[in-house]
Parts: structure tokens; sequence; C-alpha cells
């Protein structure tokens, strides 16, 4: 459901938990439910370009997801959904979804998340484990090195006590040096 009015929460998985580049009167951790975090979308402005594209996340369906929730409150709801959708839209590789959240806390809240659109181009879908460090190694955009997303997504995750073991097996392949 989409209100059309009052606080807006959103629901970060990946780059918007440490970097959500909006401002918030509350955070807390949060669960969704049928979809899961993946490097399913090739990259090809931020952290890739078409020749030579990265890996960023989406939320594929399937499983559950564990992330942060944002409160913005009412005043600046247009700006952040304005900023928001000009971040995430920049190819359209997302749906902007409304879906109902429990937090930590036991409130359930309506919030905007974005879901992968398997149906684009830029979708990936499940690759090999050679293929994900091989796109992640090489990928680098106008946002920076696709190894420097895939690697503070991790450690915020760590930080926050949530294991996602392809993260971590990714940045370790990919960080590592030859002779290792």
């Amino acid at each position: 459901m989409k209100p059309d009015h009052g606080d807006l929460w959103v629901f970060g998985y990946g780059s918007l938990m440490w970097r959500p580049g909006f401002v918030f009167e509350e955070s807390q951790p949060a669960l969704v439910r049928g979809y899961h975090r993946s490097l399913c979308i090739f990259s090809h402005v931020h952290r890739g370009t078409p020749e030579k594209p990265g890996l960023v996340l989406g939320l594929d369906r399937g499983g559950a997801c564990r992330g942060q929730a944002f409160r913005v409150t009412a005043g600046a709801r247009h700006a952040t959904l304005s900023y928001l959708r000009e971040r995430e839209q920049v190819t359209s590789v997302y749906r902007e979804v409304w879906l109902d959240r429990r937090l930590t806390d036991g409130r359930i809240v309506p919030a905007v998340m974005y879901v992968v659109d398997r149906s684009h181009p830029q979708y990936a879908g499940r690759l090999s484990g050679p293929d994900l460090v091989r796109l992640v190694s090489q990928g680098h955009g106008v946002s920076g090195a696709n190894i420097d997303y895939v690697t503070a997504t991790h450690r915020h995750l760590v930080a926050a006590g949530i294991r996602d073991h392809g993260l971590a097996w990714i940045v370790e392949e990919a960080t590592r040096r030859p002779g290792d």
C-alpha cells in the first residue's frame, strides 16, 4: 500500500544502509520476506560501464532480506522520494514497490523499496562465483570502484550483525593478491 502523505519509511539493503543520502529521523533494523539481497544487476553507470560492467545489489525474488528501515518526516517526504528515484532509477532497472515491513520494535509500517526488474537487460540473474569476482573486480563507474561498493556493503552488514556469506566470499576473492 502506497501512502500519499505522512512520514515516509525507506527500506535499505545495500548502499542505502551505509550511505542513505537523505535526512532521516529514525532508523531500525527491518526484515523483508519474499526477496533476498543479490549481486544480480549489471552496473553500467555507478560501478561500471556498458563495455566493462560491474555488479550492484538488487532485491530479487525468494527468501528474506535483513536490512535497515529509515523514517523520513512528512515534510521531507517528496524531496526524499525525488532523490531516491534519481539515484535508484538511473537506468530503470529497479521497480519502486511499497510493502508493509515489520520493524524490530514490532511496528508494521509501509515502506518504499527498490526491487530488480527481471525483464530489464541489466538483470544478470544468478552468476557463477568466478563471474561474480571478475565483474566486481573489473567494474568502475561514476561512483567509483565496484569492489569498494561491495566491500563497504559487506563491512556495514557485519557491523549490523547481518551475515552474508556470498558477499564475504566475493570480497575475499576479489581482494586476494596473486600468490596469496
